[in-house]
C-alpha cells in the first residue's frame, strides 16, 4: 500500500451537477461536517466531541485506494456505465486511529464507534471493538492517516466534553453524538450532490409565530363547530374550560415530568397541544412531538393539527407515510419531480431528520428510535434535545418495557432538557412501580390538579356487570340484547370474537349491523365511522346503529353510543370503552357501560392477559362497581397490582444497554413484538392507486396507497399464500386476489380456511 503522491487535491465524493462538476473536496468535507455536528450537539454539551468526530469519520477517505475508487467511479459515470464495485472500508480508519490514541480510555466506545458506525450503524461494543483490532496492515494505514493529519493540518479544536461514566446515560449520550454526526455527514453531503434539496430545508417559522397560529386557529375551530351545530353539554363544555386554562397555567413551569389527566370528552387534545407550544415558548424550547400509539388515529390528530396550525406546521411522521420504493435510480428521479410541486419535499426532507416545530407520530417511531442503532433512525435524535413530547394515551406503553422506557425518558428529562408530558385519562401510575427505579424521586407536575373532581364532573356512564357474570354470555344471548337496543357498541378482545359475534347477528337477521377492526382497510373504516356518525349525530330520530369491534375504537375514535358492552379486559381498556358512551353528555340519561365474559375467554396473552386478571379481581372485590369505576382510585390500584407482576425488564434490555449491546437492544426492544405484513385489498379506488404506485414508487404515491392496506401477521399472511389468495408484489407488501372475497362487513377474510376461498386464475391478474 503506497502513500498518495499523485494527486492535487483529496476527494469526499465525486463530482455532481449539484456543485458545478466539482468534486467534493475532502478537507472542507470534514471541516464542514464537523462544524455543523458541533452545532447541533451543542445544545446537550457535546459540541466539542461532535467537532471531534466530524473531522475523524471520513479521515479514511484519504487512503490512496479510496481516492482511485472515486476517480474510477467518476470516470465510468462519464462513460454511461456503472462501476461495478464497492469502495473499500473507510470509517474503520477513523475508528482505529481514534482507537489507537485512546488507549484504554473507559469511554472510548463512545469516541469509536459513531465513526465506525457512520454509515452501516451503531455495532455492540464489543465486535466494534474488534471490527477494529481486526484490521490488516494496522501500522501502515496508522502511518497514512497520521499523513491525513498532517496534510490537512488538522487540530480539532476544544477538550472533548466530559462523557457520562454511568452506563445508561452513557448509552443514551452514544446515540445522541452520533445523531449529531450522523444528521451533518448526510446534510453537507446533501448540499454537494443535492441540487434543490439545501433550499428545501429552509423554514420561516418559529415557536412565537406557532403559538399565534395556535390562538387564532383554535378559535376558529371552536367557531365552526357550533356554527354546524356540534353541541356540547355546559357542564362538558366547563371542564373543557377548565382543563384548557390549568394547561396554559402550567405551561409556565420549567422544563421537566408532566402528567395531563382529563377525562375522555375533556378536550385533551388541543389542550395538550396548547399547554406544550406555551410551555416551549417560556423556556425556548425547540419543538414538540406528540406521539401516539396507534397509527389507525394519528391522522385524524395530524388533520386536527392542521386545521388550527396550518398544512405547513405539522409533520405527520409514521410508517403509513415511509416510501415503499422496490427499485433505486429512476423511482428516486421520479419521486424528487414529483416531490419538487408544493411542500411535498419540505415534508420529505424533515421526515429524514426531524427539522420541524411539531412532529406528530407514534410511539413506535419515537421509542424504537431511541433504542436504534441504524442511521436512518438514530439521524433525529439530536432533534429531541430541548423539546417538549407529549406522549398520548400513555397508558398503552407495553408494562414489560418500561424499564427502558422509563429510563429513558428520565434521561431525557434530566440530561438534554426534555419536557414530557404522560397525557391519558388512565394514568398508568408509574410512581407506584416497586420495581422501576427510573421515576423515583423525579417531581411530576398535575398540569390539572383537580382532575379528580372533573372525573366526578363528567360522570355520563353508569357501570354494571353483565346478568351472567361471572358466566361467560352465550354469543345468542349478547346477540339477543344488541337486537333490542337501537344504538349500540359491543368490544371484543380479538377479531376471531368480533366475527363470532357479527355471525351469530346476523343468523338472527339483525339489521343495520356494523363491524370496526384492523382487518378492514382504513378507507373502508373511513367509510363505516362516517355512516355511523352521520346515525349518531341525526338528531331528527333515534336511527338505529349496532356496531361490532375489536379494541381498534378505544383511543381517539369519536364515537358516542348510549350503550357500550365491553368484554372483560384490563381496567384501563375499560375505562377507554366508556369514552365511547355518552361521550358529550347529551344524553337526557347517564349511558350504560355492560362488563361481560366471553364463551371462547380469548385475550392477547402476556401482560394483556394479566391485566385482565387483575381487573377481574378488582371488579369481583369492589362494593359498588359503578362508584369504583366513575373514580380514579381504582385505576391506581390496578396499575400497582399490574406492575408487582409484570417485570418491568421482561426481555433483559437494560443489561444489554449497560454493555453498549447497540445491536442487540435494537433487535431486542420493539413495541410490536410480531412481526407484520402489508395486503392491499379490493376496495375503492384501490386499483388506480396501486398502478400509480406501481409505476412511480414514492412516498407521495406509497401515502395514497394506505387506506387500502391491511396489516396482517406474518404467519396469517404464510396461510393465505400457501393457497394463493395473495401474491407478493415486493418483500412485505402483497395484493389480496382472492374474487369477492374482501367482505364489505368484516373485511380481509382471514379467519376462513384459505381452500374455501375463491382465486383468480395464474392468466387473470389485474397488473
Amino acid at each position: 500500500m503506497s502513500k498518495l503522491t499523485w494527486v492535487e487535491d483529496y476527494w469526499a465524493h465525486t463530482p455532481s451537477d449539484g456543485s458545478g462538476g466539482q468534486p467534493h473536496d475532502l478537507l472542507k468535507h470534514l471541516q464542514d461536517t464537523a462544524k455543523l455536528a458541533q452545532q447541533f450537539a451543542k445544545i446537550f454539551d457535546a459540541g466539542n466531541l461532535a467537532y471531534l468526530l466530524g473531522i475523524w469519520h471520513d479521515l479514511g477517505k484519504y487512503n490512496p485506494e479510496f481516492q482511485q475508487y472515486l476517480r474510477d467511479a467518476k470516470k465510468a459515470e462519464e462513460q454511461g456505465q456503472e462501476l461495478g464495485r464497492k469502495g473499500p472500508p473507510h470509517a474503520v480508519w477513523g475508528a482505529m486511529l481514534l482507537q489507537n490514541r485512546l488507549g484504554q480510555h473507559p469511554q472510548a466506545s463512545t469516541f469509536t464507534l459513531p465513526v465506525l458506525g457512520h454509515h452501516a450503524g451503531l455495532e455492540d461494543a464489543g465486535e466494534g471493538e474488534q471490527k477494529i483490532l481486526g484490521e490488516p496492515e494496522t501500522s501502515e494505514r496508522l502511518e497514512i492517516m497520521q499523513e491525513a493529519i498532517q496534510t490537512f493540518g488538522l487540530q480539532p479544536s476544544g477538550t472533548p466534553e466530559k462523557i457520562p461514566t454511568q452506563p445508561y446515560q452513557q448509552e443514551l449520550f452514544t446515540r445522541m453524538v452520533t445523531s449529531a454526526l450522523v444528521d451533518a455527514d448526510f446534510l453537507d453531503t446533501e448540499k454537494h450532490f443535492g441540487q434543490e434539496r439545501p433550499e428545501a430545508r429552509q423554514y420561516d417559522l418559529d415557536i412565537p409565530q406557532l403559538w399565534q397560529r395556535f390562538e387564532a386557529g383554535r378559535q376558529k375551530l371552536l367557531d365552526k363547530q357550533q356554527k354546524n351545530g356540534k353541541k356540547v353539554a355546559p357542564h362538558v363544555q366547563k371542564v373543557r374550560d377548565e382543563v384548557y386554562a390549568e394547561c396554559l397555567k402550567a405551561a409556565e413551569g420549567k422544563p421537566g415530568l408532566y402528567r395531563l389527566t382529563v377525562p375522555t370528552g375533556g378536550g385533551k387534545t388541543l389542550s395538550g397541544l396548547a399547554f406544550a407550544l406555551k410551555h416551549a415558548l417560556k423556556n425556548d424550547l425547540r419543538r414538540v412531538i406528540v406521539a401516539i400509539p396507534y397509527t389507525s388515529i394519528i391522522d385524524q390528530n395530524a388533520k386536527v393539527y392542521r386545521d388550527v396550525l396550518g398544512d405547513d406546521a405539522v409533520l405527520e411522521h409514521h410508517s403509513a407515510v415511509e416510501t415503499k420504493s422496490r427499485k433505486a435510480g429512476p423511482d428516486q428521479q421520479a419521486e424528487d419531480a414529483e416531490r419538487k410541486q408544493g411542500s411535498a419535499l419540505r415534508m420529505q426532507l424533515a421526515s429524514e431528520n426531524w427539522d420541524m416545530l411539531l412532529i406528530c407520530t407514534t410511539f413506535v417511531q419515537l421509542f424504537e428510535s431511541l433504542f436504534a442503532r441504524k442511521t436512518s433512525k438514530l439521524r433525529k435524535l439530536h432533534r429531541i434535545a430541548r423539546s417538549v413530547i407529549v406522549l398520548d394515551e400513555v397508558h398503552t406503553l407495553p408494562p414489560e418495557l418500561r424499564a427502558a422506557t422509563l429510563d429513558v425518558m428520565r434521561t431525557l428529562i434530566d440530561d438534554y432538557g426534555v419536557s414530557v408530558v404522560l397525557c391519558t385519562a388512565t394514568q398508568p401510575a408509574f410512581e407506584t412501580d416497586e420495581l422501576t427505579a427510573a421515576f423515583k424521586n423525579l417531581s411530576q407536575t398535575e398540569i390539572v390538579p383537580q382532575y379528580a373532581d372533573h372525573f366526578r364532573e363528567l360522570t355520563r356512564v353508569k357501570y354494571a356487570l353483565h346478568p351472567e357474570y361471572p358466566n361467560p354470555a352465550a354469543w345468542n344471548t349478547l346477540a339477543s340484547e344488541m337486537k333490542t337496543e337501537p344504538q349500540i357498541l359491543t368490544i371484543l378482545n380479538t377479531r376471531k370474537d368480533s366475527l363470532a359475534l357479527i355471525r351469530e347477528l346476523q343468523s338472527q337477521n339483525t339489521e343495520h349491523l356494523y363491524h370496526l377492526s384492523t382487518l378492514m382497510c382504513g378507507a373502508h373504516r373511513k367509510k363505516v365511522l362516517a355512516e355511523i356518525n352521520a346515525r349518531l349525530d341525526d338528531k331528527t330520530e333515534k336511527r338505529p346503529v349496532r356496531l361490532v369491534s375489536t379494541q381498534v375504537v378505544e383511543a381517539g375514535v369519536d364515537l358516542d353510543f348510549p350503550v357500550v358492552y365491553r368484554a372483560l379486559a384490563p381496567l384501563d381498556r375499560i375505562v377507554q370503552a366508556a369514552g365511547r358512551c355518552n361521550r358529550n353528555g347529551n344524553g337526557e340519561a347517564l349511558g350504560r357501560v355492560v362488563i361481560f365474559q366471553t364463551l371462547s375467554g380469548k385475550a392477547p396473552k402476556g401482560p394483556y392477559q394479566k391485566g385482565i386478571e387483575k381487573a377481574r379481581t378488582l371488579l369481583e372485590t369492589s362494593q359498588n362497581i359503578d362508584h369504583d369505576m366513575n373514580g380514579t382510585e381504582i385505576l391506581r390500584r390496578y396499575f400497582s397490582m399490574l406492575y408487582g407482576d409484570v417485570h418491568p425488564d421482561e426481555l433483559h434490555i437494560q443489561p444489554l444497554r449497560r454493555e453498549l449491546e447497540f445491536r442487540k437492544v435494537a433487535e431486542t426492544y420493539r413495541l410490536i413484538r410480531d412481526d407484520t405484513v402489508s395486503i392491499i385489498v379490493p376496495y375503492g379506488d384501490y386499483l388506480k392507486a396501486l398502478i400509480q404506485w406501481q409505476h412511480f414508487p414514492s412516498r407521495k404515491s406509497w401515502r395514497a396507497l394506505q387506506p387500502y392496506v391491511v396489516s396482517i401477521y406474518t404467519h396469517e399472511a404464510r396461510q393465505l399464500a400457501k393457497g394463493g389468495a395473495i401474491r407478493e408484489l415486493e418483500e412485505g407488501v402483497y395484493l389480496f386476489e382472492a374474487v369477492g372475497q374482501y367482505d364489505p362487513l368484516v373485511g380481509l377474510p382471514i379467519d376462513r380456511d384459505p381452500a374455501d376461498l375463491i382465486y383468480i386464475p395464474d392468466g387473470g391478474n389485474v397488473l
